[in-house]
Protein backbone atom coordinates (compact mmCIF):
# COMPACT_ATOMS: atom_id res chain seq x y z
CA UNK A 1 0.00 0.00 0.00
CA UNK A 2 1.35 3.40 -0.97
CA UNK A 3 0.28 6.35 1.19
CA UNK A 4 0.69 10.10 0.78
CA UNK A 5 1.57 11.73 4.11
CA UNK A 6 1.77 15.49 4.69
CA UNK A 7 1.60 16.01 0.93
CA UNK A 8 4.59 13.73 0.24
CA UNK A 9 4.38 10.58 -1.86
CA UNK A 10 6.73 7.59 -2.10
CA UNK A 11 9.13 7.57 -5.07
CA UNK A 12 9.82 4.02 -6.19
CA UNK A 13 12.10 2.95 -9.01
CA UNK A 14 10.23 1.01 -11.71
CA UNK A 15 12.51 -2.02 -11.25
CA UNK A 16 11.77 -2.31 -7.49
CA UNK A 17 9.23 -4.78 -6.09
CA UNK A 18 6.78 -3.88 -3.33
CA UNK A 19 4.78 -6.78 -1.83
CA UNK A 20 1.00 -6.26 -1.89
CA UNK A 21 0.67 -5.93 1.90
CA UNK A 22 3.81 -3.85 2.51
CA UNK A 23 3.15 -0.23 3.51
CA UNK A 24 5.20 2.67 2.12
CA UNK A 25 4.13 5.97 3.67
CA UNK A 26 5.26 9.53 2.95
CA UNK A 27 8.64 10.86 1.81
CA UNK A 28 10.22 7.48 0.94
CA UNK A 29 12.62 6.88 -1.95
CA UNK A 30 13.32 3.30 -3.04
CA UNK A 31 16.15 2.54 -5.47
CA UNK A 32 16.48 0.13 -8.39
CA UNK A 33 16.09 -3.63 -7.95
CA UNK A 34 15.18 -3.26 -4.27
CA UNK A 35 12.66 -5.73 -2.86
CA UNK A 36 10.23 -4.77 -0.09
CA UNK A 37 8.66 -7.98 1.15
CA UNK A 38 5.37 -8.94 2.80
CA UNK A 39 4.27 -6.97 5.85
CA UNK A 40 7.19 -4.53 5.81
CA UNK A 41 6.27 -1.06 7.12
CA UNK A 42 8.29 1.91 5.83
CA UNK A 43 6.94 5.08 7.42
CA UNK A 44 8.42 8.55 6.86
CA UNK A 45 6.72 10.82 9.36
CA UNK A 46 8.72 13.93 10.23
CA UNK A 47 11.80 12.90 8.23
CA UNK A 48 12.52 11.15 4.95
CA UNK A 49 13.57 7.57 4.27
CA UNK A 50 15.98 6.73 1.46
CA UNK A 51 16.63 3.11 0.51
CA UNK A 52 19.34 2.47 -2.06
CA UNK A 53 19.55 0.00 -4.91
CA UNK A 54 19.61 -3.79 -4.71
CA UNK A 55 18.40 -3.81 -1.08
CA UNK A 56 16.29 -6.54 0.48
CA UNK A 57 13.77 -5.52 3.15
CA UNK A 58 12.31 -8.73 4.51
CA UNK A 59 8.99 -9.63 6.11
CA UNK A 60 7.58 -7.43 8.88
CA UNK A 61 10.60 -5.13 9.09
CA UNK A 62 9.70 -1.67 10.43
CA UNK A 63 11.63 1.38 9.20
CA UNK A 64 10.65 4.81 10.57
CA UNK A 65 11.92 8.30 9.77
CA UNK A 66 11.25 10.36 12.89
CA UNK A 67 11.46 14.01 13.87
CA UNK A 68 14.72 15.48 12.51
CA UNK A 69 16.15 11.96 12.18
CA UNK A 70 15.86 10.64 8.62
CA UNK A 71 16.71 7.08 7.65
CA UNK A 72 19.26 6.39 4.95
CA UNK A 73 20.07 2.86 3.78
CA UNK A 74 22.88 2.41 1.27
CA UNK A 75 23.07 0.01 -1.66
CA UNK A 76 23.24 -3.78 -1.25
CA UNK A 77 21.83 -3.94 2.29
CA UNK A 78 19.71 -6.73 3.74
CA UNK A 79 17.25 -5.78 6.48
CA UNK A 80 16.04 -8.98 8.13
CA UNK A 81 12.53 -10.02 9.12
CA UNK A 82 11.03 -8.43 12.25
CA UNK A 83 13.88 -5.93 12.48
CA UNK A 84 13.31 -2.32 13.57
CA UNK A 85 15.16 0.75 12.31
CA UNK A 86 14.37 4.30 13.46
CA UNK A 87 16.10 7.55 12.52
CA UNK A 88 19.41 5.86 11.65
CA UNK A 89 21.96 5.66 8.83
CA UNK A 90 23.00 2.35 7.32
CA UNK A 91 25.94 2.52 4.91
CA UNK A 92 26.33 0.14 1.94
CA UNK A 93 26.62 -3.66 2.08
CA UNK A 94 25.33 -3.99 5.66
CA UNK A 95 23.54 -7.12 6.95
CA UNK A 96 20.87 -6.57 9.62
CA UNK A 97 19.64 -9.98 10.84
CA UNK A 98 16.25 -11.14 12.10
CA UNK A 99 14.89 -9.18 15.05
CA UNK A 100 17.70 -6.63 15.22
CA UNK A 101 16.99 -3.04 16.35
CA UNK A 102 18.88 0.06 15.25
CA UNK A 103 17.96 3.20 17.20
CA UNK A 104 17.83 6.94 16.58
CA UNK A 105 21.01 8.67 15.50
CA UNK A 106 22.94 5.41 15.06
CA UNK A 107 25.37 4.93 12.18
CA UNK A 108 26.19 1.45 10.89
CA UNK A 109 29.29 1.65 8.71
CA UNK A 110 29.75 -0.30 5.48
CA UNK A 111 30.23 -4.04 5.53
CA UNK A 112 28.98 -4.41 9.12
CA UNK A 113 26.80 -7.26 10.33
CA UNK A 114 24.28 -6.99 13.16
CA UNK A 115 23.36 -10.54 14.04
CA UNK A 116 20.04 -11.98 15.29
CA UNK A 117 18.34 -9.83 17.96
CA UNK A 118 21.30 -7.46 18.16
CA UNK A 119 20.63 -3.92 19.38
CA UNK A 120 22.52 -0.82 18.28
CA UNK A 121 21.60 1.97 20.68
CA UNK A 122 21.04 5.68 20.32
CA UNK A 123 23.84 7.69 18.61
CA UNK A 124 26.10 4.64 18.40
CA UNK A 125 28.67 4.47 15.60
CA UNK A 126 29.17 0.83 14.60
CA UNK A 127 32.52 0.24 12.86
CA UNK A 128 33.12 -0.82 9.27
CA UNK A 129 33.28 -4.59 8.63
CA UNK A 130 32.59 -5.40 12.31
CA UNK A 131 29.89 -7.73 13.63
CA UNK A 132 27.64 -7.65 16.68
CA UNK A 133 27.16 -11.13 18.21
CA UNK A 134 23.71 -12.70 18.52
CA UNK A 135 21.63 -10.90 21.15
CA UNK A 136 24.39 -8.42 22.09
CA UNK A 137 24.10 -4.65 22.43
CA UNK A 138 26.31 -1.92 20.98
CA UNK A 139 26.40 1.46 22.74
CA UNK A 140 28.22 4.74 22.24
CA UNK A 141 30.85 6.49 20.18
CA UNK A 142 33.42 5.05 20.52
CA UNK A 143 31.25 1.94 20.48
CA UNK A 144 31.38 -0.75 23.16
CA UNK A 145 29.68 -4.15 22.90
CA UNK A 146 27.91 -5.86 25.78
CA UNK A 147 26.16 -9.19 26.32
CA UNK A 148 22.53 -8.73 27.35
CA UNK A 149 23.17 -9.52 31.04
CA UNK A 150 25.23 -6.34 31.54
CA UNK A 151 22.27 -4.01 32.07
CA UNK A 152 23.91 -1.72 34.64
CA UNK A 153 26.98 -1.10 32.46
CA UNK A 154 24.80 -0.53 29.40
CA UNK A 155 22.55 1.89 31.29
CA UNK A 156 25.54 3.90 32.55
CA UNK A 157 26.38 4.70 28.92
CA UNK A 158 22.84 4.91 27.61
CA UNK A 159 21.35 7.25 30.22
CA UNK A 160 23.75 10.04 29.19
CA UNK A 161 22.41 9.80 25.62
CA UNK A 162 18.99 10.89 26.95
CA UNK A 163 16.62 9.08 24.59
CA UNK A 164 13.50 11.04 25.68
CA UNK A 165 15.21 14.35 24.92
CA UNK A 166 16.64 13.35 21.53
CA UNK A 167 13.50 11.68 20.21
CA UNK A 168 10.67 13.52 22.01
CA UNK A 169 12.22 16.77 23.26
CA UNK A 170 11.72 15.84 26.93
CA UNK A 171 14.78 16.92 28.92
CA UNK A 172 13.47 16.00 32.39
CA UNK A 173 13.22 12.27 33.08
CA UNK A 174 13.14 11.80 36.87
CA UNK A 175 9.41 11.19 37.29
CA UNK A 176 8.47 8.38 34.89
CA UNK A 177 4.74 9.06 35.15
CA UNK A 178 5.25 12.65 34.02
CA UNK A 179 7.69 11.62 31.29
CA UNK A 180 5.30 9.01 29.92
CA UNK A 181 2.37 11.44 29.98
CA UNK A 182 4.41 14.05 28.07
CA UNK A 183 5.72 11.41 25.67
CA UNK A 184 2.22 10.16 24.80
CA UNK A 185 0.94 13.73 24.38
CA UNK A 186 3.81 14.60 22.02
CA UNK A 187 3.40 11.39 20.03
CA UNK A 188 -0.36 11.80 19.82
CA UNK A 189 0.14 15.23 18.27
CA UNK A 190 2.79 13.99 15.82
CA UNK A 191 0.80 10.94 14.79
CA UNK A 192 -2.41 12.95 14.31
CA UNK A 193 -0.90 14.00 10.96
CA UNK A 194 -1.88 10.54 9.68
CA UNK A 195 -5.56 11.53 9.89
CA UNK A 196 -5.17 13.29 6.55
CA UNK A 197 -3.14 10.54 4.84
CA UNK A 198 -4.29 9.49 1.40
CA UNK A 199 -3.99 5.99 -0.02
CA UNK A 200 -2.57 6.15 -3.55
Amino acid sequence: MLIEHNGKKPKIDASAYIAPNATICGDVTIGPNTRIMFGAQIIAESSSIEIGGNCIILENAVIRGTKELPVKIGNNCLIGPNSHLAGCCIEESVFIATGASIFHGALIKKGAEIRINGVVHLKTVFPENAFLPIGWLAVGNPMKMFPPDKHDEIWEMQKELNFPNLVYGIAERDNLMDVNKKLCTIMSERLSGHKSDRIL
